[in-house]
């Protein structure tokens, strides 16, 4: 078990005490005026500070699920469940089978990152066995567009439960509770689905998330430049901890304090030695499916804390 609380952006903490320490002096300056006294003054911005602004209200929950050589991650904060990915096509009674365990019998949100086996192999199967409220899903050009048995179940599965899939676009905010969940590409076409993939960043207080799909170093380039929120806690390494993601320059801008790779551990070559000894730069907190089973994360009001199924030898 890990626990940290997040530890704030010096730029943000000098610029917050200079404000504040000008809100002090203003204070001070009109009540010996006899303007307005304090009260007055707390009234007029809320009464706020910054620990109250930043306080985790109620609790949320991150579980990034042991599929094998595969991405699926639940949100869960009040009443909400969010799950991004599935896996292959077997972990499908796996998902569900957690999903009922934990309660659940309806998803508010089905975000798919993009249309490859290991990202949205079970999504049928989930459709078929639960209420889905909305899927989300890159729109990606015609040229790349699945032609798979896998797809097209999925297609068949959204159709015959009368859902629509809305297409993934930077900004959309999803409801997870407590938490946001805010869409951040894909930010151009590609001719690469792993680069088609719809990132997103989960804000939880001052708790933050990053889910990355398969974003592949182009990508990453792009949502840099585009002025994405990138300082986050809890990375989801791309692709698996592929060599072709998690570039130096990305993970500077994420600096992350943990880090969790799914993947089986013999795909592939997932994750690449390189990938894992650029993530050891910013956090030593780095977590594997393959190691660790089911990952999961909960945010409150005294920070992080970090579970796995298993202990590692």
């Amino acid at each position: 078990m890990a626990s940290r609380k997040k530890k704030g952006s010096a730029k943000a903490k000098l610029l917050l005490t200079l404000l504040a320490a000008a809100a002090a002096a203003a204070v001070l300056f009109v009540s010996k005026s006899g303007v307005i006294d304090k009260k007055f003054f707390d009234d007029l911005f809320g009464g706020s500070t910054q620990k109250e602004m930043n306080t985790a209200e109620g609790e949320l929950e991150v579980t990034f699920i042991d599929v094998g050589q595969g991405d699926s991650s639940l949100i869960l904060s009040e009443d909400k469940a969010v799950l991004i990915d599935t896996g292959e096509k077997e972990n499908g009674e796996k998902i569900c089978r957690l999903l009922g365990e934990k309660g659940i019998s309806s998803l508010d949100c089905m975000l798919l990152t993009h249309p490859h086996s290991d990202h949205m192999g079970a999504a049928a199967y989930i459709i078929k066995n639960f209420d889905i409220k909305k899927v989300i899903m890159p729109k990606v050009k015609d040229d790349l567009v699945p032609t798979t048995k896998t797809y097209e179940k999925f297609l068949k599965a959204v159709s015959e439960k009368g859902l629509k899939i809305t297409a993934a676009a930077p900004g959309m905010e999803i409801d997870a509770g407590d938490g946001v969940l805010k869409i951040i590409s894909p930010v151009n076409d590609y001719d690469d689905l792993n680069n088609y993939s719809a990132a997103a960043v989960l804000t939880h207080g001052q708790d933050s998330f990053l889910f990355t799909g398969d974003i592949e170093k182009e990508a990453e380039t792009d949502i840099m430049e585009s002025g994405a929120f990138l300082d986050i806690d809890v990375l989801k390494v791309a692709h698996h901890g592929s060599k072709s993601s998690s570039s130096k320059d990305f993970l500077e801008a994420v600096s992350p304090e943990y880090a969790v790779i799914m993947c089986d551990g013999e795909s592939y070559g997932h994750p690449h030695k390189d990938t894992v000894e650029r993530l050891k730069n910013y956090t030593d907190d780095i977590y594997r499916t393959d190691l660790d089973g089911t990952v999961t994360f909960t945010s409150d009001k005294n920070g992080l804390k970090a579970e796995t199924e298993k202990k590692r030898k």
